[in-house]
């Protein structure tokens, strides 16, 4: 290195200039964390089998030692899903706080493991049960069958493993466009097995693009949002101190650190309340499939409100009959035609509204007779629930059809939302220890396997070292995005919207995007849906053969 002479004539080295310094991520964990992780995992699944136990012994319903095995299994995959989606996923909330030095790597995910077990907990359970609209209506009505468990197994097992391959070679890969690609599968698999006959065997395709549209334009979101976000910031805020890279370990001054640590909390929390909720809903399926008597019906509704949902059904039933072609009293034959209205999506048609107006009127009657939701006998409650669901999603449809809103009077289309809401409160509920269950799963996931992910989205998305601007700009509208969605129950990706709020922010910050890294991404992202379709197509054929074997 060559030398220079001062004024005085001393010879001095020159200094090489500071580089940004990267994170720790080998931080030793203290031997009692292991302990106490495996006491909190052993916990949630005890929790989980005494609660179910205890829901099962309250309303009378038995489970054999098979049955409970099976059951024990399908929530222990269910749960796995939430685990892998908590280590993949969540890794994208801590990147930021770790690579800007706001918080130490283990403290990080600690942190946001914590906060997504908040967000799951509080959250509404919206998202859940609209990942279960996407799946095939006879699946759903069937769900205890050989053919339900198969699609449950197949299209968690399917999203598992592509989660844990992405995984692997460290891509930002979305658990939510994995099970969105999972249930394609099963629905397609299953069409394709009856023959093609019935098309509307598959999946609701007017669902699957409304999901679909939301994880497409939300990662576009995410890097508009960002990009623009950090421009305002440098127009506005002129601390450079933002847009430089840390040169150090040191943290970032005060007021920025606190806000990246705020930003990385939101993200978790709304993470936990949005991916959080794709488990739930699958696991009510396989509650309702295992142990109908206890969770096909919300059984923790009072009977105060026995009187107000009578008196809904039997409005919304006034409502349907008087756009009908007359009373219908043959009710296995009402079925058959809402069922099919249901699954082909055309529902103005007076024979629709007749069945409607029949299944509501005798839904109103048997409540009314039994006194409660609460109880409804064991034997009752699986055909009670499927009529229930038939009008509910039926309802749903009415709501939103064009000819039938020109069809129906204002007043009468508030009876069938108020009714809508009845019905939902009556079958679409989530039990308090499955959220805690889940939340531990996501939590306890989010403390594993952070750091091929953390990486990625640290080192290889930006050509530059991750700023302190950048960081907060990504994460706010990853926050936000997330939060939005799961106000309007629109499942989207936590991964695809924090990647890409990063690769807008790096772009803002005038660093540029590693296109290696950010084609593998896309390449991720794009190969999603096929793979997942066809292995979870497979594993449903396959299972389906399995049960056919075992005599199922």
């Amino acid at each position: 290195m060559a030398t220079t002479l001062t004024s005085r004539g001393e010879s001095t080295v020159p200094q090489p200039a500071s580089a940004p310094a990267g994170p720790r991520l080998d931080h030793s964990l203290h031997p009692a964390s292991r302990w106490v992780f495996l006491a909190v995992l052993i916990g949630g699944l005890g929790y989980a089998g005494f609660s179910v136990f205890v829901d099962t012994a309250q309303v009378g319903e038995s489970l054999a030692f098979g049955a409970f095995a099976f059951l024990a299994l399908a929530l222990v995959i269910a749960l796995g899903f939430e685990f892998v989606n908590g280590f993949h996923d969540t890794a994208n909330a801590v990147a930021t706080v770790i690579y800007t030095h706001s918080m130490p790597a283990p403290l990080a995910v600690v942190w946001s493991g914590f906060f997504n077990f908040l967000g799951v907990v509080l959250s509404s359970g919206a998202v859940a049960y609209s990942i279960v609209t996407l799946l095939p209506v006879d699946l759903i009505l069937n769900v205890g069958s050989a053919g339900g468990f198969a699609m449950i197994f197949a299209l968690l097992l399917a999203a598992i493993l592509w989660n844990l391959a992405t995984w692997f070679v460290g891509l930002p890969n979305s658990s939510s466009h994995a099970l969105i690609g999972s249930i394609l599968g099963v629905g397609l698999a299953n069409q394709i097995l009856r023959g093609g006959a019935d098309g509307t065997s598959g999946v609701d395709m007017a669902q699957v693009w409304k999901v679909l549209s939301a994880l497409a334009f939300s990662p576009l979101i995410g890097f508009a949002g960002a990009l623009l976000l950090l421009l305002v910031m440098k127009r506005f805020v002129r601390d450079r101190t933002l847009y430089e890279a840390p040169k150090n370990q040191s943290p970032p001054p005060k007021g920025i650190r606190a806000l990246l640590i705020a930003t990385c909390t939101a993200v978790s929390f709304a993470h936990g309340s949005n991916d959080g909720q794709k488990g739930m809903g699958l696991i009510m399926l396989i509650l309702i499939g295992c142990a109908p008597t206890a969770y096909a019906l919300n059984r923790t509704v009072p009977e105060s409100a026995t009187p107000g949902f009578v008196q809904a059904a039997r409005a919304a039933s006034t409502a349907y009959a008087a756009h009908a072609n007359g009373p219908v009293t043959d009710l296995p034959a009402a079925r058959a035609v809402v069922t099919q209205a249901l699954r082909t999506k055309r529902i103005d048609d007076p024979a629709v509204y007749g069945g409607l107006a029949a299944l509501s009127n005798d839904v109103s009657d048997r409540i009314a007779g039994y006194g409660s939701l609460g109880k409804v006998p064991a034997a009752a409650t699986p055909n009670l629930r499927n009529d229930m669901y038939l009008v509910l999603d039926t309802t749903k449809l009415v709501a939103n059809d064009k000819s039938a809103n020109a069809r129906f009077t204002a007043q009468e289309a508030d009876v069938l939302k108020a009714y809508g809401t009845q019905l939902e409160h009556g079958t679409r509920y989530i039990p308090l220890w499955v959220k805690v269950t889940v939340a531990l799963a996501l939590g306890l996931g989010t403390m594993v396997g952070w750091k091929r992910i953390v990486v990625t989205v640290g080192e290889r998305i930006g050509k530059t070292h991750l700023t302190y601007g950048m960081g907060a700009s990504a994460e706010l509208m990853a926050a936000a995005t997330i939060m939005l969605a799961d106000r309007y129950g629109l499942p989207v990706s936590t991964t695809h919207i924090l990647s890409s709020g990063v690769a807008g922010a790096s772009v803002a910050n005038g660093g540029g995007l590693q296109r290696r890294t950010v084609r593998n991404m896309v390449l991720a992202w794009v190969m999603t849906l096929p793979v997942a379709m066809l292995l979870a197509g497979v594993l449903y054929w396959a299972l389906l053969g399995l049960a056919h074997v075992l005599g199922y």
